[in-house]
């Protein structure tokens, strides 16, 4: 068993195909899986802007279950470096899936964390 799946990236395309459920390879197939054993499935979709076509897709997937989590920066964690962002963006990913161990820095409304 799996505890759940992440695309990233996830192209448009590949989003779609799993909206429409047309499992045409082993990505989309695997995801489908995951929507129907209602397991985590995370989209980290790359394209933007987005048109009202994508975004209905993406309201379709999240009542399928997926959760939509576009690798968008934080700034509020004060990141340093190209990397610090690079891992938030992993941290916020492994926090969604709910794995044990995993301590992502949350904004408290007060500034950046120490």
């Amino acid at each position: 068993l799996t505890d759940g799946m992440v695309i990233a990236p996830c192209s448009i395309q590949s989003m779609s195909a799993i909206a429409s459920g047309i499992s045409s390879n082993l990505l989309i197939r695997a995801a489908d899986v995951c929507l129907k054993e209602r397991r985590p499935l995370i989209l980290l979709v790359r394209e933007t802007p987005f048109h009202l076509g994508h975004l209905r897709t993406m309201v379709a997937l999240t009542e399928m279950g997926a959760i939509i989590a576009p690798p968008i920066p934080a700034f509020y964690h004060a990141p340093k470096t190209i990397l610090d962002l690079v891992d938030h963006t992993v941290d916020r990913v492994l926090d969604l899936l709910r794995l044990p161990g995993v301590e992502t820095k949350r904004w408290d409304g007060r500034g950046a964390p120490e």
